[in-house]
């Protein structure tokens, strides 16, 4: 960590623009530099000073990079790793904020020298929001982090990342990329399809009725289409295997309500309010919820 001097993330939206700004606030000395492939994002990431500095040529931005963070949709990892490349300084550590790790860890593998590190990380922070306007530095205060490796992964560039990350205000945890997709494709992915199937079950008309139950249940349907389409197709079989989990359970709540089955109706209620209550006294426990 002390000999880091510059750190490029690649795609200035929510979250590319937040961790260039909490390297701004937190790691003093260290130059933060941006790239979007959109010249309009550049010009507004410049004018809101996102970056210590805003490049125009993405090769240009990583050259003598210590990190590169890619913040873009995770289907455009392999092609942009095949282009900067040949720019990437030996010893340089390439890492993304990707929301699956098993596909960029197989792309980076195949892709980068063996002077060259990829570590997978995944920083669970952000919002319905998008575009570089929605930026905070104060993003990932608090927030988990996990960051991935393999068996083969360089294990210094592993330990720079958790500094790293920690350094930005995160709690780091470590695993391997398949653990990874396992886990998030039930917290995280199969909750973006059941937000984005409850939506559709309703017409528009009927939507209008909605209270603020249905708002914040669906909030994170809002989130964009292109990064979720992107994310689902990544992780396939979990994604898969998640929403037959949802249909069995919504089998047997739709069970119990056709036979009038009014005490085990109200077990599945009860077990659910449980369960929830002991994940919400957990995550105060660990300063995860206010």
């Amino acid at each position: 960590m002390k000999n880091l001097q510059q750190i490029t993330v690649i795609g200035m939206g929510l979250l590319g623009g937040s961790v260039t700004l909490s390297i701004l606030r937190s790691l003093n000395g260290v130059k933060a530099v941006g790239y979007s492939h959109r010249e309009s994002t550049r010009n507004r990431a410049r004018e809101l000073c996102i970056a210590s500095e805003i490049a125009d040529d993405m090769n240009e931005a990583v050259k003598g990079a210590d990190i590169v963070i890619l913040a873009t949709p995770i289907y455009t990892f392999e092609r942009i790793f095949k282009e900067i490349a040949s720019s990437i300084k030996p010893g340089a550590i390439i890492t993304d904020v990707g929301s699956t790790k098993v596909l960029p860890h197989r792309w980076g593998e195949k892709i980068f020298s063996k002077d060259v590190a990829y570590v997978g990380s995944h920083p669970i922070a952000g919002s319905e929001k998008s575009g570089v306007d929605y930026a905070r530095d104060d993003l990932l205060v608090g927030a988990k982090c996990i960051v991935t490796r393999k068996k083969k992964t360089n294990e210094e560039a592993v330990k720079t990342l958790v500094q790293f990350w920690a350094a930005l205000g995160s709690r780091v945890s470590v695993m391997s990329p398949a653990e990874h997709d396992r886990i998030f494709g039930s917290v995280s992915h199969l909750p973006h399809v059941v937000a984005v199937a409850l939506v559709n079950a309703s017409n528009f008309e009927q939507l209008k009725y909605a209270g603020k139950g249905f708002i914040d249940t669906s909030r994170i349907a809002s989130g964009p289409s292109n990064v979720w389409s992107d994310i689902l197709l990544s992780n396939t079989s979990n994604t898969a295997r998640g929403i037959d989990r949802m249909i069995k359970q919504l089998s047997t709540i739709k069970e119990a309500i056709e036979k009038d089955d009014q005490r085990k109706l109200a077990n599945l209620l009860e077990k659910a309010r449980t369960k929830r209550a002991e994940l919400i006294d957990y995550k105060i426990s660990k300063k995860e919820l206010l």
